[in-house]
């Protein structure tokens, strides 16, 4: 037997220790998931952003979320986006991550997204500060303290240090701006804060007094010192009458359409029809949508209604800006020359308000045609939508003024 060598001493079994949680040499060792430090400094809304984001813009959905039939999900808007491209090229619409085909019948929403979605934290658009998603809009309209002002907060000082011109210069304002804010600011000031709405830092706010003349913009915070040292509200009567007598001029532009219906309410000749914009094709090497009506009867002649995107535009589908043009046709024969004015409603099936707006036309026979004018569709977001459908359904109330 061989021995060992001096310098390699053998250990004997006492003086060997054996760990205490050695395990047995079969059982396999527990893996652990390899971390990176990058996952670590992740938060978890932003990596559910970006799991939960529309398929089509990447952004997360502000209301309902749909999927196609194998999950990926899209934001309304994008939904019907693509719903009405498909409809422009006389394509069926898909997926645009698979590909497989979609509508609103085959699409289906995703109510967990959505209230997910709605859980996630989200900076507030005033102030920067981080709440829930379902109540920043809560926040931003009632509670931040950097918020755009409204003229409904407006309230009359009744001080009785305040002189007695002021007070009622106070109360004629507030009332001022109570009228003109149901309808909506003309006032230059007016207008530089819708321009700044439309951006996406919007975090300025008017003075109160803007209704009788005062330009200034600024936070939300420091509208009560400004307020406080404002000299508008100080002024005399005789000088803030003509800004309020501007105001007054537009807001009676503003109502005069709703007169001008009263007016025509008293007319002997008024019909209605609920009409169905059907989409057709042209016959042209590039085949073109358009929207027509089925004949109608008024005032006994046949009408019809035409409709057209983009003003008849070559391919509407290079445009992210899309209008909806509409023209009333006279199809029957007429001795005399027809004067007759229309409105255009959303009607019981509709799914899109429109705003009023009267147009006028002399129909005869050389002038069947009335010239086209665009829908007034009170949101510009719903042009889209209305692609999407299968017809576009509204209202549309004539009147015969021609005696």
């Amino acid at each position: 037997m061989a021995e060992a060598p001096e310098s390699e001493p053998v250990p004997c079994s006492s003086e060997t220790e054996v760990p205490s949680d050695t395990k047995d040499v079969d059982e396999p060792l527990t893996k652990k998931r390899k971390i990176n430090d990058k996952e670590t400094s992740d938060k978890l809304e932003h990596r559910l952003g970006g799991i939960l984001c529309c398929a089509v813009c990447l952004d997360l959905p502000q209301a309902a979320v749909y999927q196609c039939s194998n999950g990926h999900l899209m934001c309304a808007p994008c939904f019907t986006h693509l719903l009405a491209d498909a409809r422009l090229r006389d394509e069926a619409a898909t997926c645009p991550n698979c590909r497989v085909e979609i509508s609103k019948t085959s699409a289906s929403r995703n109510l967990a997204v959505e209230k997910t979605v709605s859980e996630l934290p989200s900076e507030c658009k005033y102030c920067t500060c981080v709440f829930p998603r379902h109540s920043l809009q809560h926040h931003e309209e009632n509670t931040c303290e950097e918020r755009e002002f409204k003229f409904s907060q407006m309230v009359v000082d009744t001080s009785p240090k305040r002189r007695y011109l002021d007070s009622l210069v106070r109360i004629v304002s507030s009332l001022y701006a109570l009228l003109v804010g149901a309808l909506r600011s003309t006032t230059p000031a007016g207008h530089a804060r819708a321009a700044l709405k439309r951006r996406r830092g919007r975090r300025l706010t008017g003075c109160r007094y803007a209704c009788i003349g005062c330009p200034w913009l600024g936070p939300a915070h420091e509208a009560a010192a400004h307020e406080a040292a404002c000299a508008h509200p100080r002024k005399s009567a005789a000088d803030v009458v003509s800004v309020l007598a501007e105001r007054e001029r537009r807001a009676k532009e503003a109502n005069a359409v709703y007169n001008q219906v009263l007016d025509l309410l008293s007319y002997e000749k008024i019909t209605f029809n609920d009409l169905q914009l059907k989409p057709y094709r042209t016959e042209e090497f590039v085949h073109k949508l358009y929207y027509e009506t089925s004949r109608f009867s008024a005032f006994g002649h046949q009408w019809v209604v035409k409709a057209f995107v983009n003003k008849n535009q070559r391919d509407p589908t290079q445009s992210s800006q899309r209008e909806i043009t509409y023209q009333l046709i006279l199809k029957s024969k007429t001795v005399l020359a027809l004067g007759v004015q229309w409105l255009a409603l959303r009607g019981p099936y509709g799914e899109a308000r429109l705003r009023a707006q009267l147009r006028a036309h002399a129909f005869s026979d050389d002038a069947p045609d009335a010239p086209p004018h665009a829908l007034p569709l009170a949101d510009d977001n719903d042009t889209n939508r209305l692609l999407s459908n299968k017809a576009i359904h509204f209202r549309l109330i004539m009147f015969l003024t021609s005696k």
